[in-house]
């Protein structure tokens, strides 16, 4: 397991922190308001942003003809596919169990990787894809019944996974010599290009201004959980291998559930604690230090 640097342990600790106490904030947002549109202003507000920092940095806007199949193909399952799919499962589960299936992420990159891509995972890196199954597992059990409810929710949940897994390994694997806030910018823009007509024809009757705590979760997704924390999650996937990478950032949904307890006032079990032990088993299996092995005297 290849070792953090000083930046991206920071990176990875507001990363966690932003997108943590997201999942709470998405749940009340869409309570009243309909969830793609939601989504779908909360991408167009980011991108201000973006070219803000894009002037600000001089780093500039343009992509080679040559990249844009590809940048496609990256929009589509990192952005596009990833936001339309998980916030529409949203209103059909519970903020942190939603959270605990949208970060079943790590588990399909590692089959992705091993199956797809030929990637060799150590025996460490496997104990921490069995700890955050586990842990995935433990958080769902008292959830069972409300599941085979949701079924849609939890498809959709998992389908959102699935395009973030594969959209992780893919962006992991492209040499394309361009900078990342250009990249996430104008994966961005196809992003909104492609979800604001399905956004208008599904929810259009549906639409009205929203209130206070929707406007404030539109610009927290706006600034926080998509300008910044998207950025940020494409630097750790582009920096790092992609097993240290996607588990690194199991504690989201800990924070999900945890803080989805407390605000949300939804009950928490002995499987939420012994899951949150396992999870960080997992994140320990991708932080701790490799053993440097020793010179011979």
């Amino acid at each position: 397991m290849p070792a953090f640097s000083r930046r991206q342990l920071i990176v990875l600790l507001l990363l966690t922190i932003v997108w943590g106490l997201n999942w709470p904030i998405l749940k009340i947002s869409v309570a009243d308001f309909p969830p793609l549109s939601f989504r779908t202003v909360s991408l167009w507000l980011s991108l201000p942003v973006y070219a803000l920092v894009l002037t600000w940095q001089r780093t500039g806007f343009a992509i080679a003809r040559a990249h844009w199949p590809r940048v496609a193909w990256l929009a589509l399952l990192n952005v596009a596919g990833w936001n339309a799919l998980m916030i529409l499962a949203i209103p059909l589960l519970t903020s942190g169990r939603a959270a605990i299936l949208g970060y079943t992420m790590p588990i399909f990159s590692a089959v992705l990787g091993q199956i797809v891509f030929r990637d060799r995972l150590s025996a460490r890196g496997w104990m921490g894809v069995a700890a955050a199954a586990a842990g995935v597992i433990l958080l769902l059990w008292n959830e069972i019944a409300r599941l085979t409810g949701s079924g849609a929710g939890v498809a959709l949940m998992l389908a959102a996974a699935l395009s973030w897994a594969l959209g992780t390994q893919l962006l992991r694997r492209s040499s394309m010599a361009v900078p990342l806030i250009t990249l996430t910018f104008w994966m961005t823009v196809l992003s909104v290009i492609a979800l604001t007509p399905l956004a208008w024809f599904v929810e259009s009757g549906r639409w009205h201004l929203p209130g206070a705590v929707t406007t404030f979760g539109i610009l927290y997704n706006a600034v926080l959980a998509l300008a910044f924390a998207q950025t940020a999650w494409f630097f750790l996937a582009r920096t790092l291998a992609p097993i240290a990478s996607t588990l690194s950032v199991m504690m989201i949904p800990v924070i999900g559930v945890f803080v989805g307890a407390w605000w949300l006032r939804e009950t928490l079990h002995w499987q939420d604690w012994s899951a949150m032990a396992l999870i960080l088993l997992a994140i320990a299996s991708v932080l701790w230090p490799a053993r440097t092995p020793s010179r011979p005297q």
